[in-house]
């Protein structure tokens, strides 16, 4: 098992990604659920309705989680999503830039 690139609270570590996330999360959002051969779109419009967004919040954390072999679990990605949610945002998207290292902030 592996951990994040990034701590929860190294988001400054990207400016750029932190300040794009803090005025539009739902495209950060949408953008790492993509590059899990999800629906761009649906995932960012999922953080409207209460509810689901945080069902969504968790899935593509635990998703992130699998895919990097990093150690958790539902219970504390649930805790993560709700104590600090842009955080968490933030963190994936580090941990699922693409392989030429650009980050999405630069897209």
């Amino acid at each position: 098992m592996t951990e994040w690139d990034s701590g929860l609270f190294g988001c400054f570590s990207e400016c750029g990604l932190c300040v794009v996330t803090y005025i539009l999360p739902c495209y950060t959002f949408g953008k790492t659920a993509e590059t899990l051969g999800e629906s761009c779109c649906t995932y960012a419009l999922s953080l409207f309705v209460p509810i689901l967004n945080m069902v969504c919040l968790v899935k593509v954390r635990g998703r992130v989680r699998e895919k990097y072999g990093i150690e958790g679990d539902t219970l504390n990605d649930c805790l993560m999503v709700f104590c600090c949610p842009l955080c968490t945002l933030v963190q994936e998207a580090i941990q699922v830039k693409n392989p030429g290292g650009q980050s999405m902030s630069r897209e």
